[in-house]
C-alpha cells in the first residue's frame, strides 16, 4: 500500500518507531541482514529517494536515480514490490514524496512553536548552552530525543542507523537552529562542553577505528550521490580548490590549507550541513599514514572538518 511505502523508506530509515507495516519491516530487516547484495540496494534507495538538504523543497536529489533504484529493487526482489510500489505496479518517486512532504510539513510546524526557531543566529556560542537551550524546548527536546535513542552508546550503535538519523535531525530544522548546534563550540578545558558536542554531533556513534580521510573522499567518489554531493560542497564553499584542480590529487598537494579561501556563506553552510549523515560527515584520521600521503589526506580534513571556514 501507499502507507507501506512510505512508513519502510522515511519512518524506519529515520529510526521513527511508529511503523505499522511490520511485514515490510520484517523484509527490511532480512535485507539489512544479508551478506551482500539486498543491503546496498537498500542504501542506495534510501540515499537516491531522500529529500534535498538544501532548502528543504520537498525534492529527491536524484529523481531519476530514485526512480531507478526502486525499480531495480522490486526487480531484483519482488518480495519487496508491495512495500516500495504503487498498486498499478509502477514505481515512482511520487509515491514516496507524497507522506515525506506530509511529515515534513508537520515538523516545519512543529518548529514554528519553538522558541530557538526565533532566535537570531549567534556564531560560536557555547555547546553546552546549545544543549541546554535545546532541551529546555519542547519541540527540540523532542527532535533530539529520537535522534540521541538512536545514536546512544548504550546499546549497540548501528552507524547507518546514526546517520540516517542525523541526517533527518538536521534537515528538519530551520536553519538558524541547525547553525546554532553544529557551528558551536568549547574552550579546551569544558569538559561538560565537550561532552554536550560529542552528542549534539553523532560522535559517540562512530567507526572505531576512523577510517584514512582519503579513503573517505575515495569511497565518496565511487558513489555517484555522495560524489555530487561533494562536488556541491566544493563549489559552494571551496571554489578556489574546484578552480585550481578541480579532482587532481597532484595538484591538490599542492595547495595549502592555511591559504585556502572559504566562501562561508548561507549556501556554503547549508552545503555544509548536508553532508552530515553521510560519510562525508563521517569521523575520518591522516595518522599511521605514509608521509607521502599526509598533506593530501591533511587537506582533505580540513575541507571536510575545519570550521575555521565558519569562524
Amino acid at each position: 500500500s501507499l502507507y507501506s511505502v512510505f512508513t519502510v523508506l522515511f519512518m524506519y530509515f529515520s529510526c521513527i518507531s511508529t511503523v505499522q507495516t511490520t511485514d515490510c519491516l520484517h523484509l527490511r530487516e532480512q535485507c539489512i541482514n544479508a551478506a551482500k547484495g539486498c543491503e546496498s540496494v537498500w542504501n542506495m534507495v534510501e540515499d537516491a529517494c531522500n529529500i534535498s538538504v538544501l532548502g528543504n523543497k520537498c525534492k529527491a536529489e536524484d529523481t531519476v536515480g530514485c526512480n531507478r533504484i526502486i525499480q531495480i529493487l522490486a526487480d531484483e526482489y519482488p518480495e519487496f514490490r508491495n512495500c516500495v510500489c504503487t498498486t498499478d505496479g509502477i514505481c515512482s518517486i511520487t509515491t514516496l514524496l507524497g507522506k515525506q512532504c506530509v511529515i515534513n510539513k508537520e515538523t516545519k510546524l512543529q518548529w514554528g512553536f519553538s522558541a530557538l526557531s526565533k532566535q537570531a543566529y549567534t556564531a560560536n556560542r557555547s555547546c553546552l548552552d546549545v544543549n541546554r537551550e535545546c532541551v529546555e524546548d519542547e519541540v527540540c527536546n523532542k527532535q533530539l530525543s529520537l535522534y540521541l535513542k538512536v545514536c546512544s552508546v548504550n546499546k549497540k550503535c548501528n552507524i547507518e542507523e546514526c546517520q540516517a538519523a542525523i541526517k533527518l535531525f538536521y534537515r528538519n530544522m530551520p536553519f538558524e537552529v541547525a547553525q546554532m548546534m553544529i557551528f558551536c563550540d568549547c574552550i579546551q578545558h569544558d569538559e561538560s562542553c565537550h561532552r554536550a558536542k560529542e552528542l549534539l554531533h553523532g560522535k559517540p556513534c562512530a567507526v572505531v577505528p576512523p577510517p584514512s580521510c582519503l579513503n573517505v573522499i575515495h569511497m565518496c567518489e565511487e558513489n555517484e550521490l555522495c560524489r555530487k554531493k561533494y562536488m556541491t560542497f566544493q563549489s559552494m564553499c571551496w571554489r578556489h580548490v574546484t578552480k585550481k584542480c578541480y579532482s587532481d590529487e597532484a595538484c591538490l598537494e599542492t595547495l595549502i590549507k592555511d591559504d585556502m579561501p572559504c566562501s562561508a556563506n548561507a549556501d556554503c553552510k547549508a552545503a555544509y550541513i548536508s553532508n552530515w549523515g553521510t560519510m562525508l560527515h563521517m569521523e575520518c584520521t591522516c595518522q599511521n599514514l605514509p608521509p607521502v600521503e599526509q598533506p593530501l589526506c591533511e587537506l582533505f580534513h580540513h575541507m571536510l572538518h575545519s570550521k575555521s571556514c565558519f569562524s
